[in-house]
């Protein structure tokens, strides 16, 4: 049997961190949306589990940053790094970045968390679901048949059944092998493979071990058991990556327990898992009413842990929006801002991850290849899009440091405006005006409006005013006015540079 469905505007195929995330932002938003996920659960595996600051500041905008922070908390304090030729006489690494140490609070109101994905993807769901997105674990979607003001997608549930679901748009969020991106035809470029490796997860009780060496990544210098341990839970949860073997049916419990250098712990492997380190881009991040994310866009390497940061930030570009089209706030032709904004930024994330060497020694020194290195910081928060829905003011921001002064185009920096309270806790889901103490703007709708006492920091003066949208991203930049009488561009009509 075959039912009709006409319900979500947003159809989300695929429900990892991605997909999960964008299912919670486009409830933000007020978007009402479906997710599907053909398998029946969420992930078993660990897999990715550094939540990076700009994921967490997105986080904190919808208001589940706690949640986050309470699901990995056994890891709060697992953010070092150790070295050794076993883990038994393994040592913390000194922490240090390009520059030295920066004062986090001047440059985030969030912090990083470790949280494996095993652990967080159900805290997403559960969240999703609580404000009210339509979620649909065991649903496999079968095809999408494109039309000119809609895409059908034929889905098939957990009991067998087959439904059609018509929906405006549609987000492939469905994975490295994403069955929608090769239905659409989409190639992918990059670096391609760059060499194969081996996880192995396993349950031990290392705490004993690894009680004065809290780390996040530990790396093991023996010969006979090269690689490096991650710590899931920081007790009995691991997972030891090496170089791929020649023999398959290798015994891994004695590589482990030759890297870990103790013939005590009683080791229960859970699962061994072969996969390649490499960077796959695809060529278009969005095709008609069909948009791409995470995995599905763009595959790199686990070096700069980057990847699921990445796609949630692809999630968070997207669902705003989406949002001001289904609205009516935007034309639909605000939506090509996607792929001109963030293909560039998956291509940079990527093909940086793939020159950053895994040693954990020389973390951010010396490239692969030797093409520079970015700062860390602005993998993290300092990119600037080239072109998307922006005006441009010719002001561009460096890449050998975290370089954020107000340029459209880039997050915009973060100050406490008050006690706990950052200036980019004023950002709602519509545009933001930060306007100077001396400016004036006429009655303006959709657009909150916000006096700042710190111009200087958003490289305005008194009479100033940035525009700022949803995303945190600067729209607009007027550094000064003779009259102190600001002149909104539209954001309806006038954010748009997409060459």
């Amino acid at each position: 049997m075959e039912n009709v469905v006409h319900s979500p505007e947003v159809l989300i195929v695929g429900g990892g961190l991605s997909g999960l995330s964008a299912a919670l932002f486009l409830a933000h938003h007020g978007v009402a949306a479906m997710l599907v996920e053909k398998h029946r659960g969420t992930s078993p595996q660990p897999k990715a589990r550094r939540i990076n600051i700009r994921t967490m500041e997105l986080f904190r905008q919808i208001g589940i940053d706690d949640a986050v922070r309470a699901a990995g908390g056994t890891l709060a304090g697992y953010y070092r790094m150790a070295a050794g030729r076993t883990l038994a006489e393994a040592e913390l690494l000194e922490f240090t970045l390009p520059g030295g140490t920066p004062d986090w609070d001047a440059i985030t109101p969030a912090t990083a968390c470790l949280c494996a994905q095993d652990l967080l993807e159900p805290v997403l769901r559960e969240i999703a679901e609580q404000r009210g997105v339509d979620v649909r674990f065991g649903t496999e979607v079968l095809g999408l048949t494109e039309r000119d003001d809609a895409v059908v997608a034929t889905v098939r549930g957990p009991d067998g059944e087959t439904t059609r679901i018509t929906t405006p748009y549609v987000i492939a969020a469905d994975g490295a092998r994403s069955p929608i991106r090769r239905q659409l035809g989409i190639p992918r470029s990059g670096r391609g493979t760059l060499g194969s490796a081996v996880n192995v997860y396993f349950a031990a009780d290392l705490r004993n071990l690894v009680r004065d060496k809290p780390f996040n990544l530990c790396q093991i210098e023996h010969p006979d058991a090269t690689g490096a341990f991650a710590s899931i839970d920081g007790e009995r949860r691991w997972i030891f990556t090496t170089a791929a073997a020649e023999n398959p049916a290798r015994d891994w419990a004695a590589t482990v327990r030759t890297a870990i250098g103790s013939p005590d712990p009683d080791i229960d492997i859970l699962s061994v898992s072969a996969w390649e380190p490499g960077m796959f881009v695809a060529d278009r991040f969005s095709r008609g009413r069909i948009s791409l994310i995470g995995d599905a866009a763009h595959v790199m390497p686990p070096y700069a842990a980057a990847g699921a940061n990445t796609g949630i930030q692809d999630a968070h570009n997207l669902a705003w929006k989406l949002a001001m089209v289904r609205s009516g706030r935007a034309p639909e032709s605000l939506l090509d801002s996607y792929h001109a904004e963030r293909h560039p930024a998956g291509w940079f994330t990527a093909d940086q991850s793939s020159i950053r060497t895994g040693n954990l020694r020389d973390l951010h020194s010396t490239s692969t290849d030797g093409t520079a290195l970015a700062d860390p910081l602005v993998l993290i928060l300092g990119y600037q899009y080239p072109a998307g829905a922006f005006v441009p003011d010719g002001t561009i921001a460096a890449r050998d440091r975290l370089d954020l002064t107000g340029q459209p185009g880039t997050r915009l920096p973060h100050f406490w405006v008050a006690p706990g309270r950052s200036v980019l806790d004023l950002i709602g889901p519509g545009h933001t005006a930060l306007i100077g103490p001396e400016a004036r703007l006429p009655d303006t709708e959709d657009v909150a409006v916000h006096r700042i006492s710190q111009p200087d920091r958003l490289g305005i003066t008194a009479t100033g005013a940035v525009l700022v949208r949803p995303d945190h991203v600067v729209a607009w930049r007027c550094p000064a006015t003779s009259d102190g009488v600001i002149r909104l561009p539209d954001p309806r009509t006038q954010l748009r540079h997409i060459p």
